[in-house]
């Protein structure tokens, strides 16, 4: 339950060092510089030392303040501001001077808005490819509360990958996310695969799900064209979230890989500090 003070002793292999060098310290300035939000520093990664490191980050717009209040996500939830008209330029020319060749951009969930920011999140997109030609782009997006249209608006912008995170197993789904819901995000899934974008998805685990659990969840993954899908160890951001229930070992993460690749999946990105984002330009 959240709230839970006691934390389980991480094993050797989630220790990251502290994130340092040119690079990072780079990629810290302009984000910074250019009044930029990144799911790096307010989802708490642990791998924001080696992604910063390496000159990439995931770009986070409309704001950093999410309608939902998830169980195990640290981005602050509340009333949001108003939209930033700036912001879609703002992360163009971040992604120029970082001279990246693939780009990842999310964003925090929008319901307080008609269209949940599929317009500028569109918007974001085509500024992004105008500025930076060649430059590939994986959006990881939120459910738009299932509505076609609004999630056929990205699609029509023309992004190469759409990621949309199931996050848990169906059986945890209510306990872990605050609106989502399991069929619904299938169903997100579905609609992106059918338009022939590349679809992506994944979970975390260490929640207390089974392994018959998640392979359930790679299986109906597959059955909605879905053929990149991510497992990454759950980390408790603060003592208000949920607590972690099991540290999953490398070896088992080696185990779902394989699984997930004999259920169809086409790439299958599982280990202890995988999150959806990381190593993303590999998944095209």
């Amino acid at each position: 339950m959240p709230g839970n003070t006691q934390y389980k002793r991480k094993p050797d292999w989630l220790k990251n060092r502290l994130p340092s060098g040119e690079k990072y310290a780079a990629v810290k300035k302009i984000v910074t510089e250019n009044n930029l939000h990144t799911i790096c520093s307010s989802g708490m990664c642990p791998n924001i030392g080696e992604c910063w490191g390496a000159g990439t980050a995931t770009f986070m717009i409309l704001g950093d303040i999410c309608t939902r209040s998830c169980k195990f996500c640290n981005v602050i939830t509340g009333k949001p501001n108003a939209i930033d008209p700036g912001e879609p330029d703002r992360i163009a020319e971040s992604v120029s001077l970082m001279k990246l060749k693939h780009c990842v951009i999310t964003s925090v969930d929008r319901d307080d808005l008609s269209d949940g920011g599929a317009a500028l999140w569109a918007k974001t997109i085509l500024a992004v490819k105008s500025k930076n030609p060649g430059i590939t782009i994986e959006t990881l997006i939120p459910d738009f509360n299932g509505d076609s249209r609004l999630i056929k608006k990205i699609i029509e912008a023309g992004p190469n990958i759409i990621s949309h995170n199931l996050e848990t197993v169906r059986r945890l789904t209510p306990l872990v996310r605050s609106k989502a819901q399991y069929n619904l995000s299938l169903s997100v899934l579905k609609i992106i695969a059918d338009s022939a974008v590349m679809a992506k998805s994944g979970i975390m685990v260490g929640l207390g799900e089974t392994e018959e659990e998640i392979y359930e969840t790679m299986k109906d993954v597959v059955k909605t064209g879905c053929r990149i899908f991510t497992i990454g160890q759950y980390l408790q951001p603060t003592n208000k979230h949920l607590p972690v229930v099991e540290y999953i070992s490398p070896a088992t993460f080696n185990k779902y890989k394989i699984a997930g690749l004999t259920f169809g999946l086409g790439y299958v990105e599982s280990a202890p500090l995988v999150r959806s984002s990381f190593h993303a330009e590999k998944h095209l």
